[in-house]
């Protein structure tokens, strides 16, 4: 790779510094390395008329054409927001981990030039990891759409209380929840909010969806693994009390839309997949160590 892109989180990377270091160790080298002037959170959660129009942290027009990789300075969260954002472009991600636990951003800051040399000599591979596509639907009109790396949670919003979930999969009625709410996560996200909510690991190299309640209001509800090509809807049941608060659906913990009682979202594999790029020749199973040992 010859030409980069830097996208940084300017609250963990204060003036840009740790990008500005890196811009300056790729032009040592002889390399071309943009930077990105700032993330917009001006469209976070905004909704346009009847359709939300996903705000983003990047303008992936203002990305050179002949950049080839894209290093993404921050942790975890600022690495699933970048892959969203250039996601139609398909540019491989680097991440580069400022944060306190990194499953995706692998590399640590202070290190950064040792793997930027393995990147420059072509030892790294690049990592396809599956993402989800979810569609809201109220009264059979589209109200929002946006796709996933780790989850898709929905979430009753507002006061503490159970709400019902109806799940459907390929059109056929599976279960009804009474819970905090439900995790549909790929592989990629199952040592995220799934793992905290009793489900399982899965090596982020599969291809499934996996289906968790959150604190389900039953002693018998288990995590269930779906096929990737499955198609999971949930229903939005009555809230036990009022449905003034009603429930809400969160992207990878990012972009929202709220819903009322009787609205549906439909999940489904996306035809996207988010390209990491890997320079360590660790396991999963070697960082899955690491981290459950924090």
């Amino acid at each position: 790779m010859d030409h980069f892109y830097i996208i940084t989180n300017y609250q963990k990377d204060p003036n840009g510094s740790m990008a500005l270091a890196i811009r300056k160790y790729l032009g040592e080298q002889g390399k071309t390395c943009y930077i990105q002037e700032g993330l917009n959170e001006s469209c976070r959660n905004v909704q346009k008329g009847a359709e939300e129009i996903c705000g983003r942290y990047t303008d992936v027009d203002k990305i050179p054409s002949d950049v080839e990789g894209v290093l993404v300075i921050g942790g975890d969260g600022t690495l699933l927001r970048a892959a969203r954002d250039v996601v139609d472009r398909q540019l491989p991600l680097l991440g580069i981990n400022m944060g306190t636990l990194g499953y995706l951003a692998e590399i640590e800051c202070t290190s950064f030039s040792a793997a930027l040399d393995r990147l420059l000599a072509d030892e790294y591979q690049v990592e396809p990891r599956m993402m989800i596509y979810g569609e809201a639907h109220r009264h059979g009109r589209k109200i929002f759409r946006d796709v996933a790396l780790n989850d898709i949670v929905i979430t009753r919003n507002g006061r503490l209380r159970i709400v019902d979930f109806n799940v459907f999969v390929d059109g056929e009625f599976l279960k009804s929840y009474s819970a905090d709410g439900v995790i549909i996560s790929t592989p990629t996200g199952s040592t995220g909010y799934n793992l905290s909510a009793g489900g399982p690991i899965v090596a982020p190299q599969a291809s499934m969806m996996l289906l968790t309640a959150i604190a389900p209001h039953t002693l018998s509800s288990r995590p269930i693994v779906l096929p990737a090509d499955a198609e999971i809807t949930i229903e939005i049941g009555s809230s036990h009390g009022t449905d003034i608060d009603g429930a809400e659906a969160t992207f990878d913990g990012d972009t929202s839309v709220k819903l009322n009682s009787g609205d549906r979202i439909t999940i489904r594999q996306a035809e996207q997949k988010t390209m990491l790029i890997r320079t360590k020749t660790t396991s999963f199973l070697e960082i899955l160590r690491e981290k459950m040992n924090k």
